[in-house]
């Protein structure tokens, strides 16, 4: 142990082999590094020479290996570094002497070997069993050297030539400078040759060269499968929003029931609209600088169709209207006749073949929530179909007045419907079960405080589920009048009211509109023994409240039938009987 470390490398020398080696020559720069000694080849004695006669350390067996002469250790002095070409000499590698520095007192000269002819040479002791180097392999106390790589090709040269010295600011107690078999490598920075010193670490200039990095193999696959997810990720993202955008990569076909029977029940809303329709027409009206839309039906094979006054009164000439049927074929049509007190016309047709005519109901079977289906061409949509039912019976409803005189005023004793009306159904048939037309749809009470006028009035602006048709028994019985005399009755008992009254039923008024008397002289009134002031209660026992629904309850009627009336005069309630009278019709 030498300072705390195992000294591995030799053992003391003894006398002989330490005075074998020489001094090398004080350094010339002074830097405090020291050169290796140029290898000598060994002396060869002459075989026949006594073996007292021969020098100490003389070889004359080969040994199995170069041998290493290692001195003691010396403090470290600057000496240069001489190389001396080996002298010709066997083609084997020459031993390299290690040596170490020694104080200058301690050194002594040492007389080159006599130049004879090359003999094998002879280990200088036998064999140590515990194999310490340099002798053989390292001990187990020590680490194994470093595998060193071959050194790079080193030029010749000349003989006598002495390299120079590498430079050391500062040198190390334990750098040992080693020879190369091919001669004296000064250990630089780039020489791939170093000494090895297992303490020496940390110094700068006897730093091993790296081992190159080796690649990573498990970087590599797990920079791969990155790849590899990020691929298939953006494929996988663009294929599923083409799926998501175009339903699929194939084409989709959806499942759907198999074509069937379309006949539906006759008296469902499909059977009624399928066996009404081709009897129902639409009706385009120019005239007086306007036009409108409406609707008709068929009421015979002649051609004829009834309508409401409303809907053609602006109609000048039978040139102004043109009738569209179910089938998309389009006729002129002609007035035949119009009522204003009824709000109905007829028109006609000819020349077309086909029609189909609706078959007539009885409006006076009808009741209260009984299922109806209506048809027209709300808005000019023409063939539109709704259904609703019966809301109620004789409601009393008036419609028009825009004249101001009331001459243009329609009673009508009407069936209430919450079967969807709006502008255009006008005229149109209100349908029962069996597809019978039981009504002719002519108003509807608008929202926002209408009056519940003909369908034509501007303030009407669409359904509210209150609409209005005139009973086909009425329109039935005015139409056969249109038809055959181009005018129509109506029903009179022949008073004339008070509107102005304001209190519970129909009063008779004082005087008549020009003065004349209230109560025409010799009419079904007078016979049945009315006087002026008389207040009109009830009418075949249903109450009225006012002028206007005594009206709409006598028009209901035919001309000829008997009425009685309930009425109260002085306080006292009378009951008359009466046959109504007839008068004719604008």
């Amino acid at each position: 142990m030498n300072n705390g470390k195992p000294n591995w490398w030799s053992r003391p020398s003894n006398a002989p082999e330490a005075a074998r080696i020489s001094t090398p020559p004080p350094a010339e720069d002074g830097d405090g590094d020291f050169p290796l000694p140029a290898p000598r080849p060994p002396a060869v004695p002459d075989p026949a020479a006594p073996a007292e006669s021969r020098p100490a350390g003389d070889l004359t067996e080969t040994a199995p290996a170069p041998a290493f002469e290692v001195s003691e250790p010396r403090p470290l002095t600057a000496e240069p570094l001489t190389a001396e070409p080996p002298a010709s000499a066997p083609e084997t590698a020459p031993a390299v002497e290690l040596t170490k520095p020694v104080p200058a007192a301690e050194a002594a000269p040492v007389a080159p070997a006599p130049e004879t002819p090359a003999a094998a040479p002879v280990p200088l002791h036998a064999p140590d069993e515990y194999r310490t180097p340099p002798y053989g392999e390292p001990g187990p106390w020590a680490p194994a050297p470093p595998v060193q790589r071959p050194p790079a090709p080193v030029p010749p040269q000349q003989q006598g030539a002495v390299p120079p010295a590498p430079a050391h600011p500062h040198p190390q107690p334990h750098a040992h400078p080693q020879q190369h078999p091919q001669g004296p490598v000064p250990p630089q920075g780039g020489s791939p040759w170093t000494q090895y010193d297992p303490w020496g670490a940390g110094d700068p200039g006897f730093a091993f060269e790296p081992a190159p990095a080796k690649k990573s193999r498990k970087g590599l696959a797990v920079a791969g499968a990155l790849v590899f997810a990020l691929v298939t990720g953006v494929i996988g993202g663009g294929i599923g929003a083409y799926v998501e955008r175009n339903g699929g990569l194939t084409t989709v076909e959806l499942p759907q029931a198999e074509a069937g029977d379309t006949d539906r029940a006759p008296d469902s809303v499909a059977g009624i609209a399928a066996s009404a329709l081709p009897g129902v027409v639409t009706l385009h009206v120019r005239g007086g600088g306007s036009s409108g839309t409406g609707t008709g039906f068929v009421l015979d094979t002649k051609g004829h169709i009834l309508t409401n006054n409303h809907v053609v009164d602006g109609a000048s000439s039978s040139e102004d209207i043109s009738v569209t049927f179910s089938s998309g074929e389009t006729a002129r049509a002609k007035l035949v006749g119009k009522d204003t007190g009824y709000d109905l016309a007829v028109v006609q047709v000819t020349g077309v073949s086909g029609l189909k005519p609706l078959p007539l109901g009885n409006s006076d079977n009808v009741r209260v929530g009984d299922p109806v289906v209506a048809i027209g061409a709300p808005f000019d949509l023409s063939n539109t179909v709704t259904s609703g039912i019966i809301s109620a019976k004789e409601r009393p409803i008036t419609a028009g007045g825009e004249k101001g005189d009331g001459s243009d005023i329609s009673y009508v004793d009407a069936l209430q419907t919450d079967a969807p009306i709006n502008p255009g159904n006008s005229g149109g048939p209100l349908l029962d079960s069996k597809a019978r037309v039981i009504g002719i749809n002519s108003a509807i009470r608008a929202a926002g405080g209408g009056s519940g006028e003909g369908e034509g009035a501007a303030s009407q602006p669409g359904s509210i589920g209150l609409g209005f048709a005139i009973p086909i028994n009425q329109g039935k019985r005015v139409a056969e009048e249109l038809i055959n005399t181009g005018k129509a009755t109506h029903p009179v008992i022949g008073v004339s009211l008070d509107m102005q009254f304001n209190g519970d039923g129909a009063r008779v008024g004082e005087k008549g509109k020009d003065g004349s008397a209230s109560v025409t002289a010799g009419g079904p009134a007078a016979k049945a023994g009315l006087r002026p002031g008389d207040v009109i209660t009830k009418v075949d026992g249903q109450r009225v409240h006012n002028g206007e629904e005594l009206i709409v309850k006598i028009r209901a009627h035919r001309p000829g039938d008997k009425l009685e009336l309930t009425l109260t005069r002085d306080g006292k309630e009378l009951t008359k009987t009466l046959t109504l009278g007839s008068s004719q019709g604008t």
